[in-house]
């Protein structure tokens, strides 16, 4: 594996970090700029829309760029939104900078795979995946709680300030290790080269919208139970609130567990992961929401559900990749809208649940219940197909 693909995961690790730390930070910019806590959800919000409506939107405008000017100019702008982040005073300035910070992040993220991909043999689309989520999953474990102590230690400030300068070494990295002083297409044929119109059209095929409609419930479902674990183990089973960073790092270690079976098994094996991965992580999340108040059971259930969640979440990104094979340039930025609707819709739909009335236990099933609805679509797709397939033998047999 190119090292200059670790150093991709390194930005992501930042992006990753800058995504989730806010969870522990609100209270303090709160306080800070004079705003309510409700209303400092909104930079939250704010970043979610940002990832979702960018990621196609950056991929489309850097399409026709050399990858490595795209991936410095997407890690300069985030790195320097975050500066000011640091220094403002004011609320709706920070607020204007988690979206673009997000758009950034977008950006990077989808030509940060398309380049990790095409860094690599056409079959190993998974394992260059698995590095950059890798980054992500290592925020939680680490990043986050660190931004956690660091903003409580010397205020919400330092861990902008912290996010920036881990951006640093990346943005020297990139400019030294990745490839991509001349533009990529620039030997192929004009007909060959990156289209925007082309790739939206075979981003049309059904087997896709299939795979990105199924990374959407699982990573709904990983999102809805990550974002309430903490009441969730404090009002049910039973933890006190110093154990809730221990148990969110226990997800994050299981998540990290995850993606690496994922980029082992996701090029070779894929449904080794998917079909038995997928049924236990439907179980696990219904054995949770039975098993909630066991304080022993939330233990080890926290650690098996983050590496099922991340595991099946990762490989079904790999499959994107690979059904999305004549859109690089757009396929990566599909899989990262897919992950961020998930990621905004779970968590909304278990905070409906719990204002139902159905307590802290709610979204574990909900969890369970966009999984169990993701087996089924699969399910549905499986049966179509050689539905299709056998009405094609029939018909070449009587012609």
């Amino acid at each position: 594996m190119p090292f200059a693909i670790y150093i991709l995961g390194l930005a992501v690790f930042a992006q990753g970090t800058s995504e989730f730390m806010l969870s522990g930070l609100l209270p303090g910019i709160a306080a800070d700029l004079g705003v309510s806590v409700s209303a400092a959800g909104a930079l939250t919000s704010a970043f979610a829309a940002g990832m979702i409506v960018g990621a196609p939107l950056m991929a489309v405008l850097s399409m026709r760029w050399p990858r490595r000017l795209a991936l410095l100019v997407f890690l300069v702008a985030f790195m320097l939104v975050h500066v000011v982040g640091a220094i403002t005073p004011s609320f709706s300035v920070l607020l204007v900078t988690r979206v673009l910070g997000a758009l950034a992040t977008a950006g990077f993220l989808a030509v940060g795979i398309a380049t990790a991909t095409g860094m690599v043999a056409p079959d190993a689309k998974g394992r260059a995946t698995s590095v950059l989520l890798g980054g992500v999953t290592l925020a939680c474990v680490a990043g986050v709680p660190a931004g956690a102590v660091l903003g409580q230690a010397l205020g919400w400030r330092a861990a902008f300030w912290a996010v920036a300068l881990i951006s640093l070494p990346a943005v020297f990295a990139v400019l030294r290790l990745v490839p991509g002083a001349v533009r990529a297409d620039a030997d192929v044929p004009h007909a060959a080269r990156p289209s925007a119109g082309r790739e939206l059209r075979a981003l049309r095929r059904p087997r896709l919208l299939v795979v990105l409609l199924l990374g959407a419930l699982v990573n709904g479902a990983t999102f809805c139970t990550f974002t309430y674990l903490a009441p969730l183990v404090v009002g049910v089973s039973g933890f006190s609130e110093g154990w809730v960073p221990a148990l969110l790092a226990l997800f994050g270690a299981g998540s990290f567990a995850g993606v690496t079976i994922s980029g082992r098994l996701s090029d070779t094996r894929p449904m080794w992961v998917l079909i038995p991965g997928g049924i236990a992580l439907l179980a696990g999340w219904a054995l949770f929401a039975v098993t909630a108040h066991n304080p022993v059971a939330a233990l080890v259930l926290a650690l098996v559900q983050g590496t099922l969640s991340f595991a099946v979440g990762s490989t079904l990104i790999a499959q994107v990749l690979y059904a999305a094979v004549e859109a690089p340039s757009l396929g990566g930025s599909f899989a990262t809208v897919a992950l961020n609707v998930g990621a905004a819709a779970g968590p909304a739909l278990g905070g409906l649940a719990m204002a139902a009335g159905s307590g802290y236990r709610a979204p574990l099933w909900v969890s369970a219940a966009l999984v169990a609805a993701a087996l089924v679509t699969a399910a549905l797709a499986e049966a179509v197909r050689r539905l299709r397939s056998t009405r094609r033998e029939v018909a070449d047999v009587t012609a």
